[in-house]
């Protein structure tokens, strides 16, 4: 499924998915209009997972929990979600309130994953679990290939793990710079172990930035050392 007209032709009840598109600010504007896409998210979450973790368990038979939890985390990470949004041109679509829409709401990365979640509730309740499991299935099921030829924890997570096999402090990351009008804020992050810096990274994020500074530094801390 290309785009997000595609999915609204699927849908028999269009107050249900115009709610699963409705942000909460502009409920806030629009009082006793309709609800926010908030108890959507919280249904497609649940489904999501459901629908993730049975596949993951019957292709991977000979997988331990483990690596079933790190690979689905993969698979409906924020990041994950919100390219998803992206592809389905989910943002020109929202419901925003003038200043969330000023504030570049229709590209908020943690926005459009949340309004994919809802936007699969509405789904599973408008078409019931085999559609919804379909379009699941078609948009990220389609990427574990992809997911699996990659390490399944995010940099932060391999970075925390390595530092404590060596026995050394937890990393610490620390804002050094941001910058940028709100809609389009930028930020370098610095990690530290052991009171060393080792490296930093930049970001559109917080997170992004962290991510990025976890990178570098295990990239340093893993270099072969010279004699």
């Amino acid at each position: 499924m290309d785009k997000l007209d595609k999915l609204k032709t699927l849908f028999k009840n269009k107050d249900l998915l115009a709610q699963a598109l409705t942000h909460k600010s502009w409920v806030n504007e629009h009082q006793d209009t309709r609800e926010s896409n908030e108890r959507l998210e919280f249904l497609g979450d649940a489904v999501l997972e459901f629908v993730i973790s049975r596949v993951l368990y019957i292709q991977f038979p000979d997988k331990e929990e483990g690596y079933l939890t790190a690979l689905r985390a993969n698979l409906v990470n924020t990041e994950n979600l919100a390219n998803l949004a992206l592809k389905l041109d989910v943002g020109k679509s929202l419901f925003l309130s003038k200043g969330e829409e000023e504030g570049g709401g229709r590209e908020n990365p943690s926005l459009l994953a949340d309004t994919v979640e809802a936007l699969i509730g509405a789904l599973f309740l408008d078409q019931g679990l085999s559609p919804t499991e379909e379009f699941i299935k078609t948009n990220l099921v389609s990427e574990i290939p992809e997911k699996v030829g990659r390490p399944l924890k995010d940099p932060k997570s391999r970075l925390q793990e390595f530092v404590q096999s060596e026995g050394l402090t937890t990393p610490k990351y620390q804002v050094v710079e941001q910058f940028g009008p709100d809609h389009n804020k930028r930020f370098i992050i610095e990690v530290f172990v052991n009171g060393s810096s080792l490296g930093r990274g930049e970001g559109k994020s917080k997170n992004e930035a962290e991510q990025n500074a976890a990178k570098i530094a295990l990239e340093l801390v893993k270099k072969p050392k010279s004699s």
